[in-house]
């Protein structure tokens, strides 16, 4: 099994997000995980998420929603208006709220209000008169449907632009979420890899790929890592030869690692474990059960990586210095479960826009491949 997150820190819509004053039409955010706020400035920000809209006899329809183009935007303070010039401080709730339109502009290009917007305030599924009218108006219409229709919101901010592969000799990317897409897509795409060839068909094992929201803000959710529905799957699919199959299982936690830092040298990594991009896939190592790495696991994934002609490096961070951690650990306390976490080195982690290399993807799309062609023989004859 291999398994990633695929949440990232990044602004939410409160679920009464009007604001603004005499100027501006401003949109009510919350602050989800631990971002690196300050880099949500000057940005061309975006919305996607889930529209929750009336359906036929009291149903409700969910529909997924992406409007495709720049229409928020929080504005740094000029530096001549900072007192303090040298260091950044932002308070999260009045500073990050970014505008969608000035009152002017909106009093010349809309006709007014919500037809039905008083009326809609009886309903308790309503949301009219929780946001604004156009911010409504436009993520209804991206949803196939009518303002009135709404009854709830889960929408999210992301930086419009594009990634890109950068670098004069375009080794690098650069984009938003590479923590953790990185992970779930080596992951994914690790599990495609490794059904070609034939050697599917002849293994004892079920090959999982699994990807969890919530990581970021601890993953007690539903569809996060510590919820139970992990487990209730994997019943389902071993039957009453679960517990025999969790002692013949291994589990790869795969999100992403820092990479050493060029501006930043001796900054939280210990020196004799600091990542370099395209050195390899990054084992992390920490004995307090923030990643869930140990020595067997570790050998058993060299032998992998050995056989798969993938390179790995090691990351410890300082005694002095706080460390993240993962799904790893929970999942692997979880389940009873043997696991290893690694990940693609990378830089800016929880940034709107992350940097990492080009090579890894490839490195741990080949690695999970041949993880889950060969782990169960590995295991079968090996004293773990």
């Amino acid at each position: 099994m291999v398994a990633g997150h695929t949440d990232s820190p990044c602004l939410r819509v409160k679920p009464v997000s009007k604001l603004g004053g005499d100027r501006f039409i401003q949109v009510g955010c919350f602050t989800y995980g631990g971002g690196i706020w300050r880099t949500w400035f000057d940005r061309d920000l975006s919305v996607a998420g889930e529209v929750s809209i009336k359906g036929e006899n009291g149903g409700i329809i969910v529909k997924q929603i992406n409007i495709k183009k720049p229409v928020l935007f929080i504005p740094n303070l000029a530096i001549h208006l900072e007192k303090d010039r040298e260091n950044f401080n932002c308070n999260t709730e009045v500073q990050l709220r970014p505008i969608f339109a000035s009152k002017a502009g909106e009093a010349k290009c809309c006709s007014g209000k919500v037809e039905g917007t008083l009326e809609g305030y009886a309903d308790p599924r309503s949301v009219l008169g929780d946001h604004h009218d156009s911010f409504l108006k436009m993520l209804a219409t991206e949803a196939g449907t009518t303002p009135e229709n709404i009854i709830d919101l889960d929408i999210y901010l992301y930086d419009s632009n594009p990634a890109a592969i950068t670098g004069f000799n375009e080794e690098f990317i650069s984009g938003a979420r590479l923590d953790n897409l990185v992970g779930t897509y080596t992951a994914i795409n690790g599990l495609i890899e490794s059904v070609k060839g034939g050697s599917f068909e002849k293994d004892v094992n079920v090959r999982v790929a699994a990807s969890y929201d919530n990581e970021e803000c601890g993953s007690q959710s539903a569809q996060g890592a510590q919820s139970a529905f992990t487990k209730w799957v994997l019943r389902r699919i071993a039957g009453e030869s679960f517990e025999v199959s969790i002692a013949k299982s291994f589990l790869i936690s795969a999100d992403q690692a820092h990479a050493f830092h060029p501006n930043n040298p001796d900054v939280g990594i210990e020196e004799n474990h600091r990542p370099n991009f395209h050195g390899g896939v990054v084992v992390k190592v920490n004995p307090n059960q923030r990643y869930a790495t140990t020595g067997t696991t570790h050998s058993i994934l060299k032998q992998i990586a050995f056989e798969a002609q993938v390179p790995l490096q090691k990351m410890c961070v300082k005694n002095n210095s706080p460390c993240g951690t993962t799904i790893g650990p929970i999942l692997s306390s979880e389940l009873g479960m043997m696991c290893i976490d690694v990940g693609c080195p990378q830089h800016a982690m929880h940034s709107i826009r992350e940097f990492g290399d080009t090579s890894s993807i490839h490195q741990a799309t080949t690695l999970y491949s041949t993880f889950y062609n060969r782990i169960a023989s590995i295991l079968e004859t090996s004293n773990h």
